[in-house]
This record gives structure tokens, C-alpha cells and sequence, in this order.
């Protein structure tokens, strides 16, 4: 069992960042992909951003796209959101997961899809002030 734990939420003003970090528990697991979606109240859960483990390819949403990277430490199976020139629109709960099974496709078209990531974190709150 993979667990997953979020940190870096909290509040901010328009235009400023934040960088949120996932931290998976067990470190001796396959990781093929880790990701972050989020979802606001009254709204789909969104991708936001992936990486895949293997080549570090990304993918991004294209609400956050030039405003957020995704970045990961392989040792430490940790992966972060560096989330800059925040917009009140960002304001959700911030979710971290991880898939560990191997699918073979395009990565653009896969890293999106929530059905391809196993685990999930609780989410962390992000607020973003106008």
C-alpha cells in the first residue's frame, strides 16, 4: 500500500506562488508516473500536471501552462508543483498521485486520464485572493 502525503497548501494573493510537495511512503515500489489534479467546489476533478518516472517527460493542463512546472526527486519518490503567477481560478483542493502499472501509448494522451493512477493523496487547499 502507497501512501501519499501533500504539504505546501495555504493562502495567497493573486500573482504570487506556492510549491506544493508529495512524498510517497513507501519507496521501494514501481513508479511509472505521478501526477496532480485538482478539483474545485462544484467542479470535475483537472489535471493539472505528470511526470513520468522512467524519462521525466511532463505534461501540463492548459489552464496552468507556462505558470506551474512539475518537477520530481527519484530517490526520495517525491514530486513537486512549483505554481507561480497564481490566479484566483486556481483556488481548489490540490491532489497528488501515483500510477504503478506500466501502459504503453502516448504520454500526452495518457497522463491526464485519472483511471491510470493508483494512489491518491487526502489534497492540500490552495486559496488564491483577488
Amino acid at each position: 500500500q502507497v501512501q501519499l502525503a501533500e504539504s505546501g497548501g495555504g493562502l495567497v494573493q493573486a500573482g504570487g506562488s506556492l510549491r506544493l510537495s508529495c512524498a510517497a511512503s513507501v519507496r521501494t515500489f514501481t513508479n511509472y508516473r505521478m501526477g496532480w489534479f485538482r478539483q474545485a467546489p462544484g467542479k470535475v476533478r483537472e489535471f493539472v500536471a505528470a511526470i513520468s518516472w522512467s524519462d521525466g517527460n511532463t505534461d501540463y493542463g492548459d489552464s496552468v501552462k507556462g505558470r506551474f512546472t512539475i518537477s520530481r526527486a527519484n530517490a526520495m519518490n517525491t514530486v513537486y508543483l512549483q505554481m507561480n503567477s497564481l490566479k484566483p481560478e486556481d483556488t481548489a483542493v490540490y491532489y497528488c498521485a501515483v500510477g504503478t502499472n506500466m501502459v504503453v501509448g502516448s504520454w500526452s494522451a495518457l497522463a491526464p486520464k485519472p483511471s491510470l493512477y493508483d494512489y491518491w493523496g487526502q489534497g492540500t487547499q490552495v486559496t488564491v485572493s483577488s
